[in-house]
């Protein structure tokens, strides 16, 4: 039986829903509290173009991080309708290390997250954000598989 306090991974897309439905029944059910995060993958070392124009990579990682968090607020609210306690996290980095990070930190019980369902090459050039954290959480993981492998073309690979 999973605990009571509940972490929602989540990207924004289309493929959250699903995992954001299951997130908010479990808490729901067992009169538990959500903890929402979202992780802004970046790694050090972005790269250079032939133009070398100048970025300013924080700032524009400050940016990606506001717009993140006002959508992490808009959710929180309608999360906050059917649950007493909701919190949210935007952090930066390698998603899967964050995702855990935010774990550790708030004791949770049950990490729920989407998965695209990328099989092939997709997978092994993208990797895989849920299995990464299933192989490396300390508490059980749901994964929610929001599409299938053909639903993106991924039937030939």
């Amino acid at each position: 039986m999973p605990g009571k306090k509940i972490l929602l991974c989540t990207d924004f897309s289309e493929n959250s829903g699903p995992p954001l439905a299951a997130a908010v029944e479990y808490a729901t059910a067992f009169a538990g509290s959500l903890a929402i995060v979202h992780v802004i993958d970046f790694w050090a070392g972005f790269p250079v173009g032939d133009d070398r124009i100048p970025v300013d990579v924080n700032r524009l990682v400050a940016r990606i991080e506001e717009s993140a968090q006002k959508d992490l607020e808009t959710l929180a609210q309608d999360c906050a309708l059917k649950l007493p306690a909701v919190t949210t996290h935007c952090r930066v980095g390698f998603p899967p290390d964050e995702i855990l990070q935010v774990a550790r930190e708030g004791e949770i019980d049950l990490i729920v997250m989407g998965t695209h369902g990328w099989t092939g090459v997709k997978h092994f050039l993208l990797g895989s954000v849920a299995e990464r954290v299933v192989r490396t959480a300390k508490c059980p993981v749901l994964i929610v598989r929001t599409c299938s492998p053909t639903d993106q073309g991924d039937e030939a690979e």
